[in-house]
């Protein structure tokens, strides 16, 4: 019966795994932490410049109309949930994100404590036989 301790095949691998994952997550957190995130003005650039944000509303208007005159029209649900898209990908497009300023000694914890849980995790998974031990012959 295989040991849920022995993740990959690693003696003991359970708790490099979860070390890693632990030490991931929190290098995650602080990184997220040092980030700051701003909607930058709606452009539409190759629509003439300028272009504006109602615009991107009109696939989705028409979709709600035909909608509310057919709700089983598959063109009003296509073209709606393609207004709903365009307008989603408008918006994470005109996002402007910005690294704040912090110290060198935070930056390089967060970015060994991401390094670092990677690490642990891959070790963690990667087969290898115990030291000393004699190969099991029902393997």
């Amino acid at each position: 019966m295989h040991d849920l301790r022995d993740v990959g095949g690693t003696s003991g691998g359970l708790s490099w795994f979860l070390g890693g994952l632990a030490m991931l997550a929190v290098g995650i957190y602080l990184l997220f932490q040092q980030v700051d995130v701003h909607g930058g003005y709606w452009r539409m650039s190759g629509w003439g410049g300028g272009g504006s944000f109602g615009l991107t509303l009109l696939p989705l208007l028409v979709g709600v109309g035909i909608l509310f005159y057919d709700s089983a029209s598959k063109a009003g649900w296509v073209i709606a949930t393609l207004g709903v898209l365009i307008i989603i990908a408008g918006i994470v497009a005109n996002l402007e994100i910005h690294f704040r300023r912090t110290t060198l000694f935070n930056t390089i914890v967060i970015l060994v404590l991401i390094a670092g849980g990677i690490g642990a995790i891959v070790r963690s998974l990667r087969p290898s036989g115990r030291a000393g031990a004699p190969p099991d012959p029902a393997e």
